[in-house]
Parts: C-alpha cells; structure tokens; sequence
C-alpha cells in the first residue's frame, strides 16, 4: 500500500511539496524547525546566501543524526552487554 501524501509548505521565501509518509503534524513540525533554525541562522550572519545557509543547516542536521546514532548504538550495545541473553536488538 502507498501510503505517501503530498504536503506543500513555504520555506524560506519559497513553496514546496514534499512527499512522503508522515503526518501533516509532523511536516508542520519540521518546517517550523527548519523555518526557524534558517531565520536565526541568517540574522546571525545576513551576508549568507539562501543557498550556503541550506547547506549549513543539512550538514548541522546531519551531524546531529550521525551524534544521535551514536548514542543509540552506544545505549544497545550496554543493554546487551547488561542481559546477555536478549538477542532482539532492532527496536
């Protein structure tokens, strides 16, 4: 079953519609960070271009998920080492 939907959103000074699986709440959600985080980064620095604070703010997105695996891989790998025998470690 394809259960994407189409979502139009303005980011910056332009419409998008994004595709995908989550619910309009959570797209709401994201653009809201998005909008946000994009507003404090320009005022912070006003020469930037739309485009450099795009790439700035994907590349900090990034990061924070590649910090936030981390963490979650280091969290699995103390829970086995705390019970041995659970062998399910995908949840």
């Amino acid at each position: 079953m394809n259960n994407k939907r189409r979502f139009k959103t303005r980011i910056g000074k332009k419409e998008y519609t994004l595709i995908g699986a989550a619910s309009d709440q959570h797209m709401r959600a994201v653009a809201k960070i998005l909008n946000d985080d994009l507003t404090k980064l320009q005022s912070q620095s006003q020469n930037l271009s739309e485009e450099d604070a795009a790439i700035l703010l994907a590349f900090n997105a990034i990061s924070e998920q590649l910090d936030k695996q981390l963490e979650l891989d280091q969290l699995r790998t103390k829970l086995q080492h705390d019970d041995p025998d659970e062998s399910d470690t995908t949840r």
